[in-house]
């Protein structure tokens, strides 16, 4: 068992849709790929990178492919242009906009023009996130992080099943179908790298997967996959904010998948067999399924959760909860970045005025929860400093949700992975850039920020903070390097910019403190993770298992 206590003794989650900005300028087609099920023809782009959009990874999940596995592309005999990104995944709560189709599972490459097979480049596969619940860090452009790492690297991003389309569980579902598809369609993913990534220039045996949120949560249950069964699909992993929601037991969501039916018109099969219910789903229309696609209140509760679907305790990709799996060491024991934002429940938290809203904003999420939990959280978290445009509970609300879903997972991760494989390459950081505008109104530092550091102003699909382009410019060459370096090292700091510090690695042992890079503008540098934030981790940890992480 990993004794956590002997150190303490010694997740955007964001929904906009808007596409980033790709230099095209120059449009003149690349070379064509042959993945040997399709050919695709890309874009060479000015900087010398090659740009491939829209890519077929996995075949359309519709019809008899619904709630199943993804299953192999199939052949074309023509051509296909890969010069624009295709529709993500339908997400909870969006209706049917024309940016998001059930026929979703599309990957995108960016790779030096000059590379070939013999190139063997370190590959950058990013999972984007969305709570589980939509595809919310889609079509991020990766030129510039090719570009900056000096044409050295080759960058996917891709697109996995999410909400209802993801995430359905039922005892059915698992008899007539697979159980936990979207994180199914991340392992496709990773094995088709294996297979294609070549053709692009990429070294299959150098893979490091990155995921911000809901994908750095997604790297957690990668890592644990199948009880940590190592399957040589990649050699370092980094966690932006990793997310841990509640992931319950499939018996336990058997309410969810009734309101599904019945919203769906499938109600009469309630007693049937798993194909005749099943059968049932997969002949609905795209836009009957996509309408019962929304949120409502766990049994009990008064209000919907923040994220509705989320995955699930199936047994046999995900064993354990994940808090379990890395205490007991099962995880593929790799080199690691994990970290989080200062104030990453700002995002999320009610805007609490009272303990009681703070208490049945818990349960709304954790909806395990007893009262006597909520008084204990209460406890721990007591009335803090007013923040501008707040209640008065919001601060304690939004630094209790972000400790426990998003920053003490990621140290405890951290923590497994040094215990059980090295803490020399183990490395944890706290991104604290601060912005006026983000300041002003309350929310301090708040949940992926960081986006437009790693991947360069112009390539994520959200208007930055304009204060990149000012005042915290320079934290972007620092954040953007150490990422670059340790996807190509698997260290943060052979490749650092020439201004940062070095990145020393976590440690730990009984007795030792605990390291990890502040990163901010113009005052980036080591701190020792307090003490009295490990013991509230501590705390978090005495939940986990009720709260189903």
């Amino acid at each position: 068992m990993f004794l956590l206590t002997l150190v303490v003794v010694g997740c955007a989650l964001t929904t906009s849709l808007a596409l980033p900005f790709l230099d095209v300028r120059d449009t003149q087609p690349t070379s064509t790929v042959d993945l040997g099920y399709s050919r695709y023809q890309g874009t060479l782009l000015n900087s010398g990178i090659s740009q491939y959009l829209g890519m077929r990874y996995a075949s359309a999940p519709l019809g008899q492919n619904r709630f199943r596995a993804p299953q192999p592309p199939q052949n074309t005999n023509t051509t296909q242009i890969a010069q624009a990104f295709k529709p993500i995944c339908l997400g909870t709560n969006a209706g049917l906009p024309s940016s998001q189709s059930e026929d979703c599972l599309f990957v995108n490459v960016w790779a030096p023009s000059a590379a070939t097979p013999a190139s063997k480049l370190p590959v950058w596969v990013f999972i984007q996130g969305g709570g589980y619940v939509s595809n919310s860090n889609a079509n991020f452009n990766g030129s510039t992080v090719v570009d900056k790492s000096g044409h050295s690297i080759v960058f996917v991003n891709f697109n996995y099943r999410v909400g209802a389309f993801g995430f359905l569980s039922s005892e059915k579902v698992r008899e007539n179908g697979d159980l936990n598809v979207g994180l199914l369609d991340q392992r496709m993913l990773l094995h088709w790298v294996q297979q294609h990534i070549a053709q692009f220039g990429g070294d299959p045996d150098h893979v490091v997967i990155h995921g911000v949120s809901a994908g750095g949560g997604s790297i957690a249950l990668q890592l644990t996959a199948y009880g940590g069964r190592d399957d040589g699909l990649f050699v370092g992993a980094i966690g932006e904010s990793p997310f841990f929601p509640t992931q319950p037991q499939v018996s336990e969501l058997e309410w969810q998948f009734d309101r599904y039916l019945n919203a769906t018109g499938c109600s009469y099969t309630y007693g049937g067999s798993a194909d005749e219910t099943l059968g049932c789903l997969r002949s609905q229309s795209t836009a009957t399924l996509q309408a019962a696609n929304v949120a409502s209140p766990y049994p009990g509760q008064v209000a919907s959760p923040l994220f509705y679907f989320t995955p699930s305790i199936d047994g046999d990709f995900i064993r354990d909860y994940p808090y379990n799996l890395f205490d007991q060491g099962r995880f593929v024991h790799i080199p690691v970045m994990f970290g989080d934002d200062t104030n990453e429940g700002a995002s999320f938290a009610a805007n609490a005025a009272t303990p009681n809203d703070l208490a049945v904003f818990f349960k709304n999420n954790y909806p395990q929860l007893t009262s006597a939990d909520t008084d204990s959280i209460n406890a721990e978290y007591p009335l803090m400093a007013t923040l501008p445009n707040h209640a008065a509970y919001f601060p304690s609300a939004s630094a209790a949700y972000g400790e426990t879903t998003f920053t003490c997972p990621g140290i405890f991760m951290s923590l497994a992975l040094a215990q059980y494989n090295d803490p020399y390459h183990v490395w944890n950081y706290r991104y604290n850039v601060l912005d006026a505008h983000n300041v002003a109104g309350g929310i301090g530092v708040p949940h992926t920020f960081e986006l437009p550091a790693v991947f360069g102003l112009g390539n994520t699909n959200n208007n930055p903070a304009s204060s990149y382009s000012t005042y915290n410019a320079e934290i972007i060459p620092v954040v953007m390097q150490y990422w670059i370096s340790f996807v190509k090292e698997l260290s943060p700091n052979p490749y650092k910019d020439p201004s940062a510090p070095r990145w020393e690695s976590m440690g730990a042992g009984a007795g030792s403190s605990l390291r990890r890079l502040v990163l901010q503008t113009n005052a980036t540098a080591i701190e020792i993770i307090p003490n009295d934030q490990l013991e509230r981790c501590l705390f978090w940890k005495s939940l986990a298992v009720r709260m189903e992480q």
